[in-house]
C-alpha cells in the first residue's frame, strides 16, 4: 500500500479480485447479485480494508454507494444494463456531489440538468470525485429544477465516454494517492431521460 501511495498506482487487478470476493456489492440486494449485507457490516469491512490500504477502502466504498443507488432507485432497464458489471467490479462506479464552490456545504449545487425532449443536458463542474476518470458510470447529482434549490436536485447516470463529459487533472494529494481523484466537467452533456434514478427532485 505504501508503494501504491508513493507512485499513485491505481490497482486495477486488486479491485477486480475484490469483485470476485463480493466486495463490489456488499449491500446490493441478493436479487441483483449482491451479498445483501447491511451498512454496519459494510462499515466493518471498510474499516478492515483501511488497515491495509485507505485508498482501496475509499474507492470500494464509493463504488458500493453508487451501485446501491442503482440497485435501490434504478429502473429495471438500468439495473440490467449496469449492475452485473458493477457487482463483479469488471467496471466501477462513482458518486458525484461535491462542487468547486460548495466547500462543506454539499447542498450548494450549481450543476444543472435541463430536460430537452428525451434527454437531460448537463452543465457544470464536480470536484474531488473519487474514481474520477477510472469509473465507467457516474451518479451525478444535478439541479433539474434550479428554482427549488436542493429540492430540485436529481440523480442521473452518466457514462464515461459521453460527449460533453471531460475530466480535469488527477489531484496530487498528500495521501490516499492510490485512489484517483479528479474534477468532472460537463459542457452540454446529453444523457437519456431514462438515466434518471428514482424521480426528479429526490437526488439529494
Amino acid at each position: 500500500a505504501g508503494e501504491w501511495d508513493e507512485k499513485s498506482h491505481y490497482p486495477v487487478d486488486v479491485w477486480k479480485a475484490a469483485g470476485e470476493l463480493g466486495f463490489g456489492a456488499i449491500y446490493i440486494s441478493e436479487e441483483n447479485g449482491g451479498i445483501g449485507l447491511g451498512r454496519l457490516e459494510a462499515a466493518l469491512i471498510m474499516e478492515a480494508m483501511a488497515y491495509g490500504c485507505p485508498a482501496t477502502s475509499a474507492y470500494i466504498s464509493i463504488h458500493n454507494m453508487a451501485a446501491w443507488m442503482i440497485d435501490t432507485f434504478g429502473s429495471a432497464e438500468l439495473k440490467a444494463r449496469y449492475l452485473p458489471d458493477l457487482v463483479s467490479m469488471e467496471k466501477i462506479a462513482s458518486y458525484c456531489l461535491t462542487e468547486p464552490g460548495s466547500g462543506s456545504d454539499a447542498a450548494a449545487l450549481k450543476t444543472s440538468a435541463r430536460l430537452d425532449g428525451d434527454h437531460y443536458v448537463l452543465n457544470g463542474t464536480k470536484q474531488w470525485i473519487t474514481n474520477g476518470g477510472e469509473a465507467t458510470i457516474y451518479t451525478v447529482i444535478a439541479l433539474t429544477d434550479p428554482n427549488r434549490g436542493v429540492r430540485g436536485a436529481s440523480a442521473i447516470l452518466v457514462e464515461k465516454d459521453t460527449p460533453g463529459f471531460e475530466f480535469g487533472k488527477k489531484e496530487n494529494k498528500m495521501g490516499i494517492r492510490a485512489s484517483a481523484t479528479r474534477e468532472l466537467i460537463f459542457q452540454d452533456c446529453k444523457v437519456p431521460k431514462s438515466n434518471l434514478l428514482g424521480r426528479e427532485g429526490a437526488g439529494f
